[in-house]
């Protein structure tokens, strides 16, 4: 997102997003990813620990969207908001416009999301085979690029229409989804045990959330300071695939 405007922008210009959202969010998303962190050192024979943190990342999400909500309004008021810019699909096809259209075309959405994502995942598997490499390790360095860089077109759009706080919020709010409600199955569901490829993710994800963080002013984000974080990215790859 940093590179699409460096050139407008240049090396010394800034990202400058609603302060009190980004904020929120980076806060909602280290708090949780912490301790989605820390349940990984929780022995599993301890009785209802693994439960605890996990019902507590739900609620922290949950909270996060009632506060969002909350905002939102002042955030339309202000200026923040955006419309689409053509008309909805099954709406061109001929279909009415109304609720009903609305939810259909989610819910179709959603449905190719989920078998897109179910072919995903066992493509994968046959390839970490055909490599003879660890799943979880080409899950690791494949998934996050393949699912997040197309939906991060739109930050790329936005920002370089001016919207920069739906640009960042874009990205940060993912963050806080996939902070929580993620790592809450995974907490459930699975062993959650604490792994090299998986503590290096997780400490350069709090790395590149704290540096955020800390450079969140109200003049808005240096673009070199985010450029920082694909550093830090660069450097999760070397430690993994060395």
């Amino acid at each position: 997102m940093a590179c699409s405007v460096i050139l407008r922008r240049g090396w010394r210009g800034r990202v400058c997003p609603e302060r009190t959202g980004l904020v929120r969010d980076l806060q909602f998303f280290l708090a949780a990813f912490a301790l989605a962190t820390g349940a990984m050192f929780v022995p599993a024979g301890v009785p209802g620990a693994r439960p605890a943190a996990g019902l507590g990342l739900v609620l922290i999400y949950v909270l996060y969207i009632g506060l969002t909500l909350r905002a939102s309004q002042a955030l339309v008021d202000d200026g923040h908001a955006t419309q689409a810019e053509n008309r909805m699909w099954l709406n061109r096809l001929g279909v009415p416009l109304n609720l009903a259209t609305i939810v259909l075309q989610l819910a179709g959405a959603v449905a190719l999301l989920l078998l897109g994502a179910k072919g995903f995942i066992a493509g994968v598997g046959a390839a970490a085979h055909a490599l003879g490499v660890s799943a979880l390790l080409l899950s690791l360095l494949i998934i996050p690029v393949a699912t997040e860089l197309p939906e991060k077109v739109n930050s790329i759009l936005w920002i370089r229409r001016g919207k920069d706080t739906l640009a960042m919020g874009n990205i940060t709010g993912a963050m806080v989804f996939q902070g929580t409600l993620l790592p809450a199955i995974g907490i459930l569901c699975t062993p959650w045990q604490p792994q090299r490829e998986v503590l290096a993710g997780v400490a350069v994800t709090l790395a590149a959330a704290l540096w955020m963080r800390a450079c969140a002013r109200r003049a808005g984000l240096p673009i070199w300071a985010l450029m920082a974080n694909g550093g830090l990215y660069a450097g999760y790859l070397v430690v993994n695939l060395g």
